[in-house]
């Protein structure tokens, strides 16, 4: 038999480094939920911090996963996104004081009723906000950064500013419905019945994303747009209006961001979203632009190592989301998982 000729291709196996490469960044939040049970010892808690952990991240999460997209679909950096926060949470609460009644029940399908059309009517007042948003404030500067900034900025504070003659300047307490108050009691640590209903609500929201973006005909048109938005214009697609509803989706996420956080801190302010509006951009880029999947792994990240790090060393806590930051940008300069390419 003759040798094989000296330009047949050669395969070599990829080494067990190259296979766990992509899925390093699934990894980090077991290994910090690990890292965190090792360092705090007490198994009460060490779950209770870890629960409160995944329902801020899944919160977070909600927050972040609109402005993730209409960053990479759009180029759009929306510092606007604080706003439909804002206004959501006042929206939803305010649903919530009209149907008291309700929320007060002991019935727990009348409480649901309740959240649900408070978080209804707060999805739907910050979506129609954002179509305002973008049809006035973004849709001049589109290409432009700076300008881009600035613009939602001041649209943020117009916002504020809004809320104080509408809702006033006050702070709003409020009260969760019946059903999500107290806690359950599980290997000595008290978990808080909200918080577990907040993980509920992330998981099927990212759950559900996956399977539009991935398995339906508009997914298919919002992914090829963050990848490629010129190609997909060559083609024939209105990518105009799936700009425009991506934007509504994104800003009506972050309405419903805002209730859930509302129902957390049961404490409202017209500036709530203008706080967090830090945590969820540092939660965008450290998933890495336009990535639902980044941004899940980042605002689980994000929430768990602030949790721990309260809990151990509460000095640091202010500094362990950028320190974090950093970290990550170091070893992935674009994020963990990022879908759009720089333009």
């Amino acid at each position: 038999m003759s040798a094989a000729p000296e330009h047949a291709p050669t395969f070599t196996r990829a080494g067990l480094g190259q296979r766990l490469t992509p899925w390093l960044p699934a990894l980090l939040v077991p290994l910090i939920i690990l890292a965190g049970f090792v360092l705090i010892g007490s198994v009460s808690s060490w779950l209770t911090l870890t629960v409160a952990g995944l329902a801020m991240g899944m919160m977070l999460f909600v927050m972040a996963s609109g402005m993730t997209l209409v960053f990479g679909l759009m180029d759009v950096i929306n510092f606007g996104h604080g706003a439909f926060i804002s206004v959501g949470a006042f929206v939803g609460v305010t649903v919530l004081l009209w149907l008291a009644p309700l929320a007060a029940a002991g019935s727990v399908p009348a409480n649901l009723a309740a959240m649900g059309a408070a978080i209804l009517g707060a999805m739907l007042a910050t979506g129609a906000m954002g179509w305002a948003f973008e049809r006035v404030v973004v849709r001049p500067v589109y290409g432009a950064h700076l300008k881009q900034i600035l613009v939602t900025m001041g649209g943020l504070i117009v916002a504020e500013q809004l809320i104080y003659v509408i809702w006033g300047p006050q702070e709003i307490y409020i009260l969760r419905p019946e059903a999500l108050k107290g806690a359950v009691t599980f290997l000595g640590a008290a978990i808080e019945k909200y918080r577990l209903v907040a993980v509920g609500i992330g998981l099927v929201l990212f759950l559900a994303m996956r399977l539009v973006l991935t398995r339906t005909r508009i997914g298919l048109l919002v992914r090829a747009g963050v990848e490629n938005g010129e190609m997909v214009r060559a083609l024939g697609y209105r990518i105009d209006r799936v700009f425009i509803g991506v934007f509504m989706a994104g800003s009506a996420l972050a309405g419903l961001g805002g209730v859930m956080w509302a129902l957390y801190a049961q404490l409202i302010t017209a500036h709530m979203g203008n706080e967090l509006m830090v945590t969820v951009f540092i939660v965008v880029i450290i998933g890495g632009l336009g990535s639902v999947e980044g941004c899940f792994l980042g605002a689980l990240l994000v929430a768990l190592t602030q949790n721990y790090v309260a809990f151990l060393a509460p000095k640091l806590a202010l500094v362990s989301t950028i320190a974090l930051m950093v970290v990550i940008l170091m070893w992935r300069p674009q994020g963990m998982m990022p879908v759009a390419k720089a333009k």
